[in-house]
């Protein structure tokens, strides 16, 4: 992209100046004041869609006969932000102009606030709800999809938004968590329950018992045992991946941390528990 010069003026046309590339070349920047607030339309190379931007900017900011999102939102229906398809403001500019003409709050990523959470358009057709309690982080980081993984880049690395719930980078869905209400896109706290909360364990069900399978990847999945509590099978994990480092076995293998118990009974528990006939005969 060419660097623009410092330099801009203003057309006849309201909220649309006159800037140029160090080429020389000419370019419109479109921008609107409204509720005090001084807001970029953004850059187009065609005066007239400039002027068009900042119309469609105009009309949408001042619509008098809008129903509120907060009345059209009932339930888990979707609003609808009557997009047009020939505006030349992007869509999330237009969700970002309709939260702050609705609730006065300006913010650079497209979300809509309600009184207990808030919508993020990722798209006109997928839009994620989530929190009130995560509007800051959200407000401030811009959520990108790649092949349905949903992330953020946090201090110039890629962060998972399933991160910020403890659920791990390869967790399986339907295995490892589930949406509650089966909404993948229904992001708020009581809608997710994490089964698996530790590398290499699976929440099984036998003979109407809750146990718990610790597994390990070597040539294929080796079942290092199976236990009672979580905490035994995450722990078995950690030590089938000790036994397979001493048999020269070694793999960027995760280990297990667990935080609410003491050192103490971490040995206790490490001493006690035993590895599968099969594992031990590597």
């Amino acid at each position: 992209m060419q660097e623009e010069a410092f330099m801009s003026s203003m057309t006849s046309m309201p909220g649309v100046f006159t800037a140029t590339h160090k080429d020389g070349s000419t370019y419109y920047r479109v921008s609107i004041t409204y509720k005090n607030k001084h807001i970029s339309l953004g850059s187009y190379d065609d005066i007239k869609l400039a002027a068009r931007a900042y119309r469609d900017a105009d009309l949408l900011l001042h619509d008098d006969d809008r129903t509120p999102l907060s009345d059209m939102a009932a339930g888990h229906l979707l609003p609808d932000l009557h997009y047009p398809a020939d505006t030349p403001l992007s869509f999330e500019k237009w969700v970002i102009l309709i939260n702050y003409r609705d609730n006065g709050m300006y913010f650079k990523t497209p979300i809509y606030i309600f009184k207990k959470f808030f919508l993020y358009f990722l798209t006109s057709e997928r839009v994620l709800r989530f929190d009130v309690d995560d509007l800051f982080y959200y407000s401030t980081h811009k959520i990108m999809s790649r092949d349905g993984y949903l992330f953020v880049n946090d201090y110039g690395s890629q962060t998972s938004i399933l991160s910020h719930y403890g659920i791990r980078s390869h967790a399986v869905c339907g295995r490892d968590y589930i949406f509650v209400n089966g909404d993948h896109n229904d992001f708020r706290y009581g809608n997710i329950h994490i089964i698996n909360h530790y590398h290499g364990v699976q929440e099984i069900q036998r003979n109407g018992r809750t146990l718990y399978k610790a597994v390990i990847h070597i040539r294929g999945n080796f079942v290092a045992g199976i236990y009672s509590s979580e905490h035994e099978a995450a722990i078995a994990y950690n030590k089938a991946v000790e036994l397979l480092a001493s048999k020269g076995i070694i793999r960027n293998y995760p280990s297990n941390y667990i935080e609410d118990i003491t050192p103490i009974e971490y040995a206790r528990i490490y001493n006690s528990v035993r590895l599968s006939k099969k594992l031990r005969s590597l």
